[in-house]
């Protein structure tokens, strides 16, 4: 049996990840601090489902702790790696940002240190679209300038990737930097648009809709992004023999890593997925028009023509598909 090592395995796109390794017959080993930083509660719903598989095994620990995870790349020497853990939120690293810099860059430096000593064959590793800061011109592509984030958060994401190609250069480690677009769907975080709200909403409260409701995203269903992230773990770089490399890649010159956005390649305003809320709701949202918050942008969506050319496969699910989807988790878990 294959073993694959998941970070964030409790997580929301943690666990669909770690199901997805779990019921393709892979070992999965999962780690996850449980952190409060959302309710613990929904974390532990996502790992009692994990930890029906008998091939799951859970470690609850801080991805920064020192040493861990080359105790654990020592012990089940994991032929793959999917880094997910980390301080997600752009307004919270406003309120404090000394948790981005603990897990997201001292856990991935941890991380960094483990495959160092014990590497495996391929590391896939989570950053986000944020890392395209204040580019305006779209869709974004994986070869654009990146230098100027716009949030703690976006800046910690963007370190990560840097601080990643210099550990794969250095000791031949081969590594894909995934950048994510705006993922919702059954099991999401409590703290993102989608989940606040479909709460309010149907709790007759309103919403607070930021830019004055001039805001564009490329939505993207939680399990079309888990399958693209399985079928780039096939798709490890070579820079060295170029194989599998395409037109318009963004493979590394001197290192076995490239940067790959997954995205539905689509700018849906922001008032139309609300709409798709409140018709998969039945009520009308109240919204409060506010300004645009600090660290964030009014418009972003993917390229995604690479992410095709290595697996074959686009993100494709329609946004009112999407959320009717969540909306239907969300009763059945909220009993609502």
């Amino acid at each position: 049996m294959k073993t694959a090592l998941v970070t964030g395995s409790s997580g929301f796109i943690g666990y669909f990840v770690a199901d997805a390794l779990l019921r393709a017959g892979w070992a999965v080993i999962g780690v996850d601090s449980m952190s409060d930083y959302y309710d613990v509660s929904l974390k532990q719903s996502r790992l009692d489902l994990l930890e029906a598989h008998s091939a799951f095994t859970n470690v609850r620990a801080e991805v920064q702790e020192q040493g861990l995870l080359t105790r654990l790349f020592a012990q089940h020497q994991p032929e793959i790696v999917i880094h997910l853990a980390a301080q997600a939120g752009v307004r919270y690293s406003l309120e404090n940002p000394m948790s981005y810099f603990q897990t997201n860059l001292g856990g991935t430096l941890q991380l960094l240190e483990a495959a160092r000593a014990h590497p495996p064959k391929h590391m896939l590793m989570a950053s986000s679209s944020s890392a395209y800061g204040a580019n305006t011109q779209m869709p974004y592509n994986e070869r654009m300038q990146a230098d100027h984030q716009m949030s703690l958060y976006a800046a910690t994401k963007k370190s990560s990737e840097n601080i990643a190609h210099s550990y794969s250069h250095l000791f031949a480690l081969p590594i894909t930097m995934f950048r994510f677009f705006t993922v919702y769907g059954p099991w999401g975080r409590p703290d993102m648009a989608p989940h606040k709200f479909t709460s309010r909403i149907l709790e007759g409260r309103p919403i607070d809709v930021y830019n004055h409701g001039q805001m564009h995203r490329d939505f993207t269903y939680v399990t079309d992004l888990v399958q693209a992230i399985l079928l780039l773990v096939d798709a490890v770089p070579d820079y060295l023999t170029g194989q599998g490399k395409h037109a318009g890649d963004s493979l590394s010159p001197v290192a076995p890593f490239r940067v790959v956005n997954i995205g539905n390649s689509d700018a849906i305003p922001l008032l139309d997925f609300i709409k798709a809320i409140e018709d998969a709701t039945g009520v009308q949202a109240e919204m409060n028009l506010m300004p645009m918050q600090p660290g964030d942008v009014p418009a972003k969506w993917a390229d995604a023509s690479l992410l095709k050319a290595l697996t074959g496969y686009v993100p494709h699910t329609p946004v009112r598909e999407g959320v009717a989807q969540f909306v239907a988790w969300y009763r059945e878990y909220y009993k609502i």
